[in-house]
């Protein structure tokens, strides 16, 4: 018996060709008996239908969880973040009090009470009055250590670029509304006050 690959002289009976390392059983270099494991059968290169492709799962959830997602065939993890609140509002309720919920960034303290005395039942407006009141409590903090220690000069100098930082988050949290999110206040939304 030859190798069909390189001519070399083997015994009857071997599978393989012991200087290049065919197989001899079928007579072709590089086949072997089970085409599942060379040739990518179902099972072994190409991989179980349900698994790399995102199959569902039985309960019908893609494998990985609800927070995978495919992007040409490869499993990804979608970004969670967890000061967006924006999910456990309802579309309705964020539609119709928009423009309360815009009012506390916009008017401060006066806003505050308007938004509260206008969309009582609202959720939504309800988490942007905290988030409002949070600013104005931090401003008004500021304000009274910079008075308090006006006399040095590095504690207003300070004061004012905190204010200034302030008026910036107050403008983000303005524009986040209009967009129809529910994020915390940058900076200070993580203060544990008016949770």
């Amino acid at each position: 018996m030859n190798c069909p690959k390189c001519g070399s002289e083997m015994a009857e009976g071997s599978a393989f060709c012991t200087k290049c390392g065919a197989s001899l059983s079928q007579g072709v270099a590089g086949e072997t008996n089970n085409p599942g494991m060379n040739q990518g059968g179902p099972n072994m290169n190409q991989g179980a239908p349900n698994m790399n492709q995102g199959g569902p799962q039985p309960g019908g959830m893609p494998y990985g969880g609800p927070n995978r997602q495919m992007n040409g065939g490869m499993a990804q993890q979608s970004y969670y973040d967890p000061k967006d609140h924006t999910a456990e509002y309802s579309q309705k309720d964020i539609s119709d009090n928009k423009v309360m919920a815009m009012v506390p960034y916009l008017l401060g303290t006066i806003g505050v009470i308007i938004a509260l005395l206008a969309s009582r039942e609202s959720p939504y407006t309800y988490f942007h009055v905290r988030q409002s009141l949070k600013i104005t409590v931090c401003s008004a903090l500021v304000g009274i250590i910079s008075a308090l220690l006006f006399w040095t000069v590095l504690v207003p100098i300070a004061g004012g670029i905190c204010m200034v930082i302030l008026i910036v988050v107050r403008i983000i949290s303005f524009f986040q509304v209009c967009s129809g999110t529910a994020k915390e206040a940058a900076i200070i939304g993580s203060f544990n006050f008016l949770r």
